[in-house]
């Protein structure tokens, strides 16, 4: 048997014990309608469409949120049914069931229940809940308990009763943060081909004589946009046989004698005749009304009712209870309604002002909610959304909701502005550039050294004006960015609850990152997970800036670490937990500290859930950080008439090395390189290629870097070898893995560690020397070990601090402790495959 709505497919004998509900209820069975995420649609193999369960083979939408995937034209018949992140003040709730999705399982997925194989990769089968990940037959899921612990990796899941986003007008992509660049703003009025085209591949243009193809509209809406649906049917069809092919094309299984086609040009079908395409003389015997003039397009209309049943939904969740049904009639309003409503709902004690009802439209992409106004007539409304949709009157549905004062209340993060300035100051510069109204608008948190403010406002359209029109400002020519976040609630996390920050930066390790956003996004909660091209790190901290312990994730190279953690070392004492311990996912090409904390040379796309199980394993160390004063005697070249002003010293932080002389100008050629021709730059071993490619042209240097420095440890001078580089280490790998300090023991220095207060100086003599220490045959010339140093440059020598190259000029560079150590996090040796290392 296959269905005709939704093409389920089962034998015969298994009929009676198929559980599926069919994509023509799954509006009915939703418990709290969320909309869905959809990005740009993408080629997705071996997955299939969840309203019409067939593959996935041409371009295809999946939900950036949970795990629906469909085809373009079956959008507008999925319901919102995505997992709920967070309370929006719509039926919020502190119990949390499982969240099932049937099928796109792998082949080897097996059933908590009975045990047995549920996934496959030929049909849609199996089910998965999106939060704790337990697998289980379609019939075997009912038999579990409905309450989700969120499972294996509860601890690390930011619980989504604990956050709080009021976003009325906010499209999910900016709700999630998900970066627009990547996004084609697919919407529904751009989507219309297709929707059109997607229908006809289904219904082949018949070729057969006996079939013809017909257009078919399901309201105003539909022909406004010119969005139809093909079907085929016998040239000589009785009209019913038409009715319903063309309810099932819009996925409704409600009887066919309560609708009716209309011709296009709005004219009642006469009933029950036979629709005949053919145009011989002898076919008039069968009463056929059409000839030649029948149109191609119809549109299906309801037939008008003078009662009814309605489902009215309690806004709160009642345990037991989904709706209660109400017969409705030509005298019924919304106020007879919730007056009959209440004592079947046990609240028939309270003041009818107290109510109102709400009409809930369910689309995938959006959940749209209107008032309805005290003496609407039920009936006239149902006409009304009929005749504009008959899809949309499947995915309607009515709540009675309390009346309490709805609260608008949105926080936008906004970046990019002039450090240093004082809250007036900032709110004086947005005044200006964004004309904000601070009747409605305050600033709730000033970010001085970063440039940033935490915008708190109590209108829903001013904080869509103000999120649009950021994109489109600059001030002091740098581009604003502005992040819709959410509110987390500390007092609603559990005690033993530790959330995991996770900072991905998209363009390390061949936009690898992507994928990772995407997973992450999946296992955890959506609200946890940062993308750093957006705002960089100050949004996700700022968000966790309440909660009493958490910990971090960075996922990028070297440079992308020292980014968050010079960050996190800004903002500390704002944090509640003021130490959280870092995870690092290497993305990048050097990936150094990756390696000295056993997270390995780079991801190569291991299984990120065995990641988060390892970063929830994994032990805390401690590793110190080291700043580095640059102060240039020299004024800055290219200085007006003459007189020129020193440059201001800089002050940059280190985690890994410090190098001077030939490492750093290895490294600022690979540089510009890098920024000359950034697209082929996507892949580690092509890097590598360029670092030799470009080390090979300087083998034939002389070595006089000696001569051009002084070096001072802990306020004695150190005379320095004949040497081309001199590089201060923090870690016991560098350049990709090498070790420069080298592993034999030494009376004149203590062995080296990442948290002891010291930095190893080392030279090497050029390229060669280099290549030799890469290699492993060789290690560096130790030259000292201290935890305060001072170079005096002679001449402008090239410089770079884990990886960020510059030429710096003549002058003083002071290297000393910085503040209190970081709290790193170490994968735990027993969980490491043989093969990880």
């Amino acid at each position: 048997f296959i269905s005709a709505v939704c093409n389920f497919t089962s034998h015969e004998k298994c009929l009676k014990n198929v559980k599926i509900p069919c994509s023509c209820i799954a509006p009915s069975l939703v418990r709290v309608p969320v909309a869905h995420c959809f990005g740009p649609p993408g080629h997705y193999k071996r997955k299939f469409c969840t309203v019409c369960r067939k593959s996935l083979e041409s371009p295809a939408f999946r939900c950036e949120v949970c795990e629906l995937h469909v085809h373009t034209d079956c959008i507008l018949f999925a319901c919102s049914d995505c997992r709920q992140c967070h309370q929006d003040g719509h039926q919020d709730h502190d119990t949390y069931h499982h969240h099932w999705r049937e099928g796109n399982l792998s082949s080897n997925a097996r059933c908590e229940v009975c045990k047995k194989t549920c996934g496959s990769s030929e049909v849609l089968s199996g089910m998965r809940c999106e939060w704790c990940g337990i697998l289980a037959h379609a019939a075997c899921y009912i038999n579990l308990t409905p309450e989700c612990t969120f499972g294996r990796l509860r601890n690390m899941i930011l619980p989504p009763r604990s956050v709080q986003l009021f976003s009325r007008n906010f499209s999910k992509l900016h709700c999630f943060r998900i970066s627009e660049n990547l996004q084609t703003e697919a919407d529904e009025d751009d989507n219309v081909d297709g929707l059109t085209q997607g229908s006809a591949k289904d219904v082949q243009i018949s070729t057969d004589s006996s079939k013809q193809t017909l257009k078919i509209f399901d309201g105003n809406d539909a022909v406004k946009r010119n969005q139809f649906r093909l079907i085929s049917v016998p040239r000589i069809a009785k009209n019913e046989e038409v009715v319903e092919a063309a309810l099932r094309a819009y996925y409704i299984n409600d009887d066919q004698q309560e609708y009716e086609l209309q011709t296009f040009t709005q004219q009642a079908l006469l009933s029950d005749d036979v629709i005949n395409r053919n145009d011989a003389t002898g076919d008039l015997s069968l009463g056929s009304i059409f000839r030649e003039s029948i149109p191609e397009a119809w549109i299906i209309r309801a037939k008008p009712k003078d009662k009814e049943v309605i489902r009215v939904y309690p806004a709160w969740l009642k345990v037991g209870m989904a709706y209660v049904s109400l017969r409705v009639n030509n005298d019924s309003t919304t106020q007879t309604v919730i007056r009959e409503v209440l004592p079947l709902l046990g609240r028939q004690t309270e003041s009818l002002q107290n109510f109102k009802l709400v009409e809930v439209l369910m689309g995938s992409k959006q959940v749209q909610r209107m008032v309805l106004d005290s003496q609407e007539l039920i009936l006239n409304r149902l006409k009304d959304i009929r005749k504009t949709s008959i899809r949309q009157m499947n995915q309607t549905r009515f709540y009675v909701v309390e009346d309490s004062k709805s609260i608008a209340r949105v926080n936008l993060f906004v970046g990019g502005l002039p450090p240093q300035l004082s809250p007036e100051e900032y709110t004086n510069i947005l005044k200006d550039e964004l004309t904000i109204k601070t009747n409605v608008v305050s600033v709730s948190h000033v970010y001085q050294a970063q440039g940033a403010v935490v915008l708190e406002i109590s209108c829903f359209s001013e904080a869509e004006r103000i999120y649009m029109l950021v994109k489109d400002t600059t001030v002091n020519d740098k581009p604003l960015n502005a992040v819709v976040i959410p509110e987390i609630m500390a007092s609603k996390i559990p005690q033993n609850c530790c959330p995991l920050l996770v900072f991905v930066n998209p363009k390390s390790g061949g936009l690898k990152g992507r994928d990772l956003l995407y997973s992450f996004r999946k296992l955890l909660n959506p609200h946890q997970v940062f993308e750093l091209t957006n705002g960089g790190p100050l949004p996700g901290f700022h968000t966790f800036s309440k909660v009493p312990s958490f910990r971090v994730l960075v996922c990028g190279g070297d440079g992308t670490v020292g980014w968050v953690l010079g960050a996190l070392e800004e903002i500390r004492h704002k944090l509640v937990c003021s130490e959280p311990s870092v995870a690092i996912l290497p993305l990048g090409t050097g990936n150094d500290l990756g390696r000295v904390l056993r997270w390995g040379a780079g991801y190569s796309g291991e299984d990120p859930y065995s990641i988060l199980v390892s970063v929830d394993e994994a032990d805390d160390v401690l590793m110190d950080r080291w700043t580095i004063l640059l102060d240039a005697d020299e004024p800055a070249e290219g200085a007006e008439n003459g007189i020129a002003e020193p440059e201001p010293p800089k002050i940059v932080q280190m985690n890994n090395y410090c190098g001077l002389g030939i490492d750093a100008e290895l490294s600022l050629d690979f540089h510009h390189a890098r920024e000359e021709e950034p697209g082929k730059f996507n892949s580690r071993f092509h890097n590598k290629g360029v670092y030799v490619k470009v080390g090979l042209q300087k083998i034939s240097h002389t070595r006089n870097l000696h001569k051009d420095i002084k070096l001072q440890v802990d306020q004695h001078e150190v005379e320095l070898p004949s040497i081309e580089g001199l590089i201060f280490i923090n870690i016991p790998s560098w350049g990709s893995g090498a070790d420069l300090w080298g592993s034999e023991s030494d009376n004149r220095f203590e062995k080296p560690r990442i948290d002891d207060g010291l930095l190893e100086v080392v030279g090497v003599t050029g390229v060669v020397h280099m290549g030799q220490v890469q290699g492993g045959f060789r290690s560096g010339i130790r030259i000292a070990q201290g935890s305060y140093f001072r170079v005096t440059l002679l001449k402008p020598i090239p410089v770079q601090v884990d990886g960020e190259p510059w030429i710096q000029a003549p002058g003083q560079i002071i290297i000393s402790a910085a503040g209190p150590k970081v709290h790193m996090l170490k994968k735990s040796k027993q969980k490491q495959k043989k093969t990880g290392s």
